[in-house]
């Protein structure tokens, strides 16, 4: 996507999520958070937890780190095999990572696998049911004739939110906030997408499962447990998984765990 984020509705995306990623994360408390994908937006940058990481699929796209600083740490890794211990990560963001995920069922289900219990999943995913959905689903029938060009990335599955929200609902994953975003027209134009602005505020009152993408934050529940805070946290245990390593503040050493 790193090229379609450059274009105007991919940095009136940006914007919009990057607001709604720091509201969500900035009060959320722990020692672990990671990032999957999309290393184009810092989307820890709101979270003060001390161990933050970003996990990539490429490595391409860990040495695209713009702003990742405070000792965080690019890996990577497949998104269905994280190289994280079972209950051991308090917050995962997740922004577009299941609809460029190659099995996003299985990266889900590992988000779920290595999350604490009550911690926290926030998900950002391009809602099918919009008008960007739209456009681009008409541009796939020109295309298809021969001509026209895509409006949105030509990758993944773009998974719709009452998929997703059954997938979570099996994980025991409960959605605590859920809402849309970025109501205006499928246009590739910076000023004609900055004249209809007024769509955002109107589209979230009379249209609002219409927005160009979704975002949410579900909770883990462990149904049957108390859960009681301790004073101290052990030190996070990585799993067997093969990861690479590479340092985010710009050393090229590269580890295995």
């Amino acid at each position: 996507m790193q090229d379609w984020l450059a274009t105007a509705p991919g940095q009136y995306l940006l914007a919009w999520e990057r607001t709604q990623m720091a509201a969500a994360v900035a009060d959320v408390f722990g020692f672990h958070a990671l990032q999957l994908g999309l290393p184009e937006l810092d989307a820890l940058e709101a979270n003060r937890m001390p161990h933050r990481w970003l996990a990539t699929q490429t490595a391409t796209q860990a040495n695209f780190q713009p702003g990742l600083a405070g000792g965080r740490v690019a890996l990577v890794t497949d998104f269905a095999a994280l190289p994280f211990a079972s209950g051991s990560l308090d917050l995962v963001v997740m922004p577009h990572a299941l609809e460029l995920a190659a099995d996003p069922h299985g990266a889900l289900r590992e988000v779920a696998r290595v999350l604490v219990p009550e911690g926290r999943v926030v998900i950002a995913g391009l809602n099918p049911v919009s008008l960007w959905g739209l456009r681009q689903r008409r541009a796939h029938l020109y295309r298809r004739l021969g001509f026209g060009r895509l409006y949105l990335p030509d990758a993944g599955e773009f998974i719709g939110y009452l998929r997703l929200r059954d997938w979570l609902r099996l994980l025991n994953l409960e959605i605590e906030v859920g809402h849309f975003g970025c109501y205006r027209p499928a246009l590739v134009s910076a000023p004609w997408l900055q004249r209809f602005a007024w769509m955002d505020s109107v589209g979230a009152r009379w249209w609002p499962i219409l927005g160009a993408v979704y975002f949410l934050v579900a909770v883990k529940r462990v149904h049957g447990m108390t859960l009681l805070n301790p004073a101290w946290k052990p030190a996070i245990r990585l799993a067997g998984a093969p990861v690479s390593i590479a340092n985010s503040i710009g050393s090229s050493r590269a580890t295995s765990q």
